[in-house]
């Protein structure tokens, strides 16, 4: 369907994970042949072998894979979590709530969103900016008019005041602290809220460092997501705040 370009954002992304998961099973098919005789054990095979043995993700599935930082048991895992959303995906349609950080290229992903926003009211895609909003329910049930429900992410930092609707200091000993199940909602520059904020950098992993891709955009930061808050941006600011799609676990 035109009107929908999330099927798009769909298609990409299986080819990704596709392209990675091919990587995965021949490289571990390969070991096993090496290991029986039935194959040379090369210099890149047996660095993927003592990765796996060593409880690393090898280098040569994070070349062809979405940032991550974890170990190979929680990489792993990852990995699954974010095939099985995908299945969903395909089987059951368009999700009411979005796994944000199951998404290998999460700018593809928010574009998509706003390309349904211009395409519904055949606006110039070039002229809108992205709003941000906590939903009091939590637990949606159907598809916002407009924009996308996301959920998934993590606040490093601070945390999320629930009774005052805002971020908050963090408490003792907690490093991170999920996010509620956030808003994206493309709108006209003009039509932008204005209210008590901070403008958190939202990164896919926790090193906040990264390099451009061939699409421009940068391999680790995502964008700056609206968080309300009493005090100042600087306050958060010099606390580091920022948010995560994934943590190194």
């Amino acid at each position: 369907m035109y009107e929908e370009s999330m099927n798009t954002v769909l298609i990409q992304e299986l080819t990704r994970f596709n392209g990675l998961t091919r990587v995965i099973t021949a490289t571990l098919k390969d070991i096993q042949k090496a290991i029986q005789g039935l194959l040379l054990m090369s210099s890149d095979l047996e660095q993927v072998f003592l990765s796996i043995f060593n409880g690393k993700t090898p280098a040569m599935w994070l070349a062809n894979s979405y940032p991550s930082l974890k170990p190979l048991g929680g990489y792993t895992n990852d990995l699954i979590e974010r095939l099985k959303f995908f299945q969903s995906w395909i089987d059951n349609g368009i999700p009411v709530t979005f796994w944000l950080s199951g998404i290998y290229f999460t700018q593809a992903f928010t574009t998509g969103a706003a390309q349904n926003f211009a395409r519904r009211y055949t606006i110039p895609i070039d002229t809108l900016v992205f709003d941000y909003e906590m939903p009091q329910d939590q637990h949606p049930v159907a598809k916002p008019d407009n924009g996308v429900y996301c959920y998934g992410l993590f606040l490093e930092g601070c945390k999320w005041d629930w009774s005052e609707w805002q971020l908050e200091e963090s408490d003792n000993k907690v490093l991170y602290v999920p996010v509620p199940l956030l808003w994206i909602l493309p709108c006209k520059k003009a039509d932008l809220r204005t209210f008590p904020w901070y403008d958190c950098p939202l990164y896919k992993v926790s090193t906040r460092k990264g390099v451009l891709s061939t699409t421009g955009h940068s391999t680790n930061f995502v964008m700056p997501i609206k968080l309300r808050s009493s005090r100042p941006e600087s306050h958060w600011v010099k606390r580091g705040v920022a948010m995560l799609t994934q943590l190194d676990a």
